[in-house]
């Protein structure tokens, strides 16, 4: 049995919670997003509109898993199988409320939506792998990534950043 006293207490979303979120425009291939999904352990992305960048809907790990379902699954878009609308939770609730409020919407990553300039952009999240570290943490050591606290860049930055790599990508599969 692991004695946890050496973990600083963890009580609301903003103490686990990762700031910058994984997005992709509408017509970006499922198979493309799901390969994104494995090699970066995401459990979801938000869906940018290409034009502003406002968030449509997200898709998880759920809505591929039943897109596989589908004869045409290898041709689907991320706009086919989406969840519209964005699952949002604030920074600010205990993370045992989070998580009782995860197994009754029946979602796997909730979102801290942020209005700059008339843009609704996803800025942090909070998922079950998020969950999971924090029961499974020996120390805090293992949680310093996470939370308000960890060290990053700023979230319109990383936004802009993803955003314009989300651009630069859909530009390269038109050509």
């Amino acid at each position: 049995m692991t004695d946890k006293t050496n973990l600083t207490p963890k009580n609301l979303v903003r103490d686990l919670m990762t700031v910058g979120v994984p997005t992709c425009p509408p017509h970006t291939p499922i198979v493309e997003l799901t390969r994104l999904m494995l090699e970066q352990n995401w459990e979801a992305a938000i869906v940018l509109d290409g034009e502003e960048g406002h968030a449509l809907g997200v898709v998880s790990q759920d809505e591929l898993v039943k897109a596989y379902e589908r004869e045409d699954a290898r041709s689907l878009m991320v706009e086919d199988v989406m969840h519209e609308g964005v699952p949002q939770v604030p920074p600010d609730i205990p993370l045992t409320v989070a998580a009782q409020m995860m197994l009754d919407q029946n979602v796997r990553a909730f979102f801290l939506m942020h209005n700059a300039a008339g843009v609704t952009y996803p800025a942090a999240m909070l998922t079950y792998r998020h969950i999971l570290r924090h029961l499974a943490a020996q120390s805090d050591d293992d949680l310093k990534d996470m939370g308000i606290a960890a060290a990053r860049k700023a979230p319109l930055e990383q936004f802009i950043a993803r955003r314009d790599a989300a651009k630069k990508a859909a530009d390269s599969r038109r050509k």
